[in-house]
């Protein structure tokens, strides 16, 4: 799904450099490396404040916590959507509630998350799916109406660019009170382990992520806040630093796998393409398909045969895991999220593709579906 062997390969001298030079400081936790990072980040996303941390799920703990909110206090949340986005909040004693998406993009809509504010919502997290940015301007409208707080989950979407009507652009992660992402390996922007960080244009905001990343101190041994203990190693941060250049680049690649699928499949009435967001660009972290009338499994296993993986993102909502099941959620409540986890399916895409692979698996979709039966 992911060739990370190769794109390190090719990006393999600066790498060796820039770890090596960590490894000769000494300086593993805290080393200059992460603010130098953190620097070129805040610069290339147009945001003021940068938070390096651990991962992406610690991100999204560390919004929640800096925002005061209490436990009881409601959030709203997409129910098609990875498990760390809801995960963070059940954690903190917050609920979360949960909200059906659009059928065409995948993605949380401001006329749905209205419909679902009550007096105790106090927040809502825009997921970026899949590589392109959720409705913001609406949701931003939204939000201030019932003066909500805004946490964009941008794991997915790093990179990618919103147009607001007035023209005016902002980033992935940029647009609320606190953006999240995460350098998981996999992701367009990818350490060499677990990585993460927030964004933010509150200076107050800024100050107390960072001081509640760092055990809630601002001076060492004194502790005005809880906190956690959530740092991006340096080495990971030194690895971004080299990458960070590439990110444009890495989107193109993407870009140009995504248009060679969209050409080839967008003309089969058994695959839906996916649906493009207008205001925002998309940087392709996974290329979903839509499956109508296909049966998912028995596609998977052909392709497989054929060595072509495939990956199901995501097989199970929220409302039906275990963790998160709940009586005022039964089968059926959530129509679009059930539907779209019973018939989606992501091909390979990544910044390594030959034009060769991309062919092959062009064909083999388009053999395969030739081959079997519909659900």
């Amino acid at each position: 799904m992911v060739d990370l062997l190769r794109q390190t390969e090719r990006l393999q001298p600066g790498l060796n450099e820039a770890m090596h030079a960590v490894v000769a400081s000494g300086a593993f936790i805290q080393g200059p490396e992460v603010k130098l990072f953190a620097a070129e980040l805040t610069a290339h996303e147009g945001v003021k404040h940068v938070v390096p941390c651990a991962n992406g799920t610690d991100a999204l703990q560390l919004a929640f916590m800096a925002l005061g909110l209490k436990p009881g206090d409601e959030v709203l949340v997409p129910v098609f959507t990875y498990v760390a986005t809801a995960e963070v909040i059940a954690l903190l004693g917050l609920t979360p509630v949960l909200v059906d998406v659009d059928p065409e993009t995948f993605l949380l809509q401001p006329e749905a998350v209205e419909a679902a504010v009550t007096p105790r919502t106090k927040a809502v997290v825009p997921v970026h799916l899949f590589g392109q940015c959720a409705p913001m301007e609406g949701l931003l409208r939204v939000a201030e109406r019932f003066n909500l707080f805004v946490v964009e989950d941008a794991a997915q979407a790093i990179g990618a660019t919103y147009t607001f009507a007035d023209g005016h652009t902002a980033q992935a992660g940029t647009m609320g009170h606190i953006g999240c992402t995460s350098f998981f390996p996999s992701k367009n922007l990818g350490c060499f382990g677990d990585g993460g960080a927030l964004f933010t244009q509150h200076d107050d905001l800024a100050a107390l992520l960072q001081q509640m990343a760092n055990h809630g101190q601002k001076v060492k041994y004194y502790h005005d806040t809880v906190g956690v203990n959530s740092r991006l190693d340096t080495l990971q941060a030194a690895v971004l630093r080299l990458k960070l250049p590439h990110l444009r680049d890495f989107a193109a690649r993407r870009q140009a796998v995504a248009a060679a699928y969209d050409a080839a499949f967008s003309g089969n009435d058994r695959l839906k393409i996916p649906v493009r967001v207008a205001q925002s660009t998309h940087v392709f972290h996974q290329y979903t398909l839509l499956l109508q009338g296909v049966d998912r499994a028995a596609f998977q296993a052909a392709l497989q045969e054929r060595g072509v993986p495939t990956m199901v993102y995501y097989p199970v909502p929220l409302h039906l895991q275990k963790a998160y099941a709940r009586p005022e959620y039964p089968v059926g409540t959530f129509p679009v999220a059930e539907h779209l986890a019973q018939n989606v399916v992501s091909l390979p895409i990544h910044t390594e593709m030959e034009a060769d692979e991309i062919q092959y698996i062009i064909h083999t979709v388009h053999q395969t579906l030739s081959q079997i039966s519909f659900a």
